[in-house]
């Protein structure tokens, strides 16, 4: 998000606009508060390559809390704004993040977590006062501070951490080249092609700021002197009417909210016009084929779908003419040389799953983590994964199946919960579906479903019967669910990732679960 360009060669035009309010940041004014939160950084002695956490759910001061440390040679960690404080206290404190900036929205569970975090030296609030001297707010600590650049700029980057779905969640440390903030990284520089941004561009982003696609999405639109619309929170209808209104040219989402826009009523859906749109990626997790079918059908050749892991391992890219002639997952491979390998470590045969290993393209660590980096790479290092399953075809086309530490073991028989998932989210009285290994005492474990209705559907053992049932016609007997339950609401992040592992513990009460 270095705006030091453009901040001379537009500096009038809009960097972004909040979505809900229609607040306007200008290039000047982003560049100005950039540097002046750069200016405190160094006045508290942080240095090239320290860090700091922003904590805040999406607002007008979220960029500029990311632009200051891209612009010091920082490391800076977006914490999900939904964790509680024990969870962003581990993470400021793994993280050695001296530095918190948060929000009055989320100052008390930053407040809580401050308590355990004493390393932690400042916390700054964004958008409101101060209360102490080691919780000031934003604009009186900055106040009389140079908006021009500190004279030692370098690049900093964004260290995020992964969701935390399946365990603790784990920082993804890139190294930084020692070069001033104009250069890119060389993964940004592949993007702005892989991705077709260019100068002018308005983005249109719909999730939260503290996530890998946003934080590269929006980074890269403001690189290239174009404008950003930043949704508060996704709603799918709010979502049309801002492509229109906007003209949107460029968009990122993920398989959900394709879901969630797909199952409003035909007159909503269509209402607007969505004819500026050039471009819309989707990624974060595969997308169910029936939902991908419909959504081109609705909004033609401009979809275009994504993998590349958080941690930058490979990328493999699909467009919609791709797709539709070979119904892959993602698509060809892009960059970085892929394997589907076995639990020995061998290839798989064509067509046959396996886990996914790339050859390396952008390096990275675990932060703090020697053991889970080397359990994400290759004995001889030059290979790495996350842990995702899929299988290639003879055309080098990618079908992710899904995760291995998700993988049931039903009397001896792998079963990859994905394609049941996918499959009940087509269902009409289906809002959304987590499936699951649970305990059984002959198998080991069986298939369980738990499914969040549409609204005014009534859950109960009928529905239950219906589902199996649904899903008996299309899948093999030990993939069906033996038993479907209901919950008001899956636990989903804003990302699109569904917390799985928070159902899943409730079935498995004191007993080890084969999954950590």
């Amino acid at each position: 998000m270095y705006t030091g360009t453009h901040a001379h060669l537009r500096p009038l035009q809009p960097a972004f606009i909040m979505a809900g309010t229609g607040e306007t940041v200008t290039y000047r004014e982003l560049d100005a508060r950039s540097n002046r939160l750069a200016h405190l950084f160094r006045k508290h002695g942080l240095k090239r390559l320290d860090h700091y956490s922003i904590f805040m759910e999406n607002n007008s001061r979220y960029l500029e809390a990311c632009s200051a440390g891209e612009r010091s040679g920082l490391y800076f960690t977006c914490v999900n704004s939904f964790l509680t404080a024990a969870e962003l206290a581990y993470i400021l404190t793994n993280s050695q993040s001296r530095i918190l900036i948060t929000s009055v929205a989320k100052l008390d569970i930053a407040r809580d977590a401050l308590k355990e975090c004493p390393k932690v030296e400042l916390c700054v609030v964004a958008d409101g006062p101060g209360e102490s001297d080691r919780i000031v707010g934003l604009e009186q600590a900055t106040a009389g501070l140079p908006k021009t650049p500190i004279a030692d700029e370098w690049l900093g980057t964004a260290m995020l951490y992964s969701s935390g779905t399946t365990g603790r969640p784990k920082g993804i440390l890139r190294p930084l080249p020692e070069e001033p903030p104009r250069h890119n990284m060389p993964l940004f520089d592949f993007l702005i092609k892989l991705w077709h941004y260019r100068e002018g561009m308005v983005y249109l982003s719909p999730a939260p700021l503290y996530h890998a696609a946003p934080q590269a999405a929006v980074n890269l639109t403001i690189r290239m002197g174009g404008t950003v619309i930043i949704m508060e929170s996704f709603d799918p209808e709010r979502y049309l009417e801002l492509v229109e209104k906007w003209g949107i040219t460029h968009t990122q989402l993920v398989p959900t909210m394709f879901s969630r826009m797909l199952k409003l009523p035909e007159e909503v859906r269509t209402r607007h016009d969505l004819s500026s749109l050039e471009i819309a990626i989707h990624a974060a997790a595969p997308c169910p084929a029936l939902v991908k079918e419909d959504i081109i059908k609705w909004w033609g050749p401009i979809i275009h779908e994504y993998y590349g892991a958080t941690e930058g391992l490979g990328f493999t890219a699909c467009n919609t003419a791709e797709w539709l002639a070979h119904r892959g997952t993602v698509g060809k491979i892009m960059l970085g040389d892929l394997h589907i390998l076995d639990e020995n470590m061998k290839e798989c045969p064509t067509g046959t799953a396996g886990t996914v290993w790339f050859k390396t393209a952008s390096a990275f660590e675990y932060f703090n983590d020697p053991e889970k980096t080397n359990e994400a790479r290759s004995a001889d290092g030059s290979m790495s994964t996350v842990g995702d399953v899929g299988y290639v075809d003879k055309d080098r086309f990618l079908y992710l199946t899904d995760r291995a530490t998700f993988m049931i073991i039903s009397g001896g028989v792998n079963i990859y919960p994905q394609e049941c998932e996918n499959l009940l989210i087509t269902h009409p009285q289906v809002a959304d579906a987590a499936v699951f290994g649970v305990p059984n005492a002959d198998l080991g474990e069986e298939v369980k479903a738990v499914v969040q209705p549409m609204p005014g559907v009534v859950p109960g053992p009928g529905l239950a019967e219906e589902l199996i049932a649904f899903c008996a016609k299309s899948l093999s007997r030990q993939k069906v669910p033996r038993s479907v339950d209901f919950e008001k609401e899956l636990p989903r992040l804003p990302t699109g990732k569904l917390y799985k592992r928070l159902l899943r513990d409730r079935y498995w009460g004191n007993k080890t679960s084969r999954i950590v």
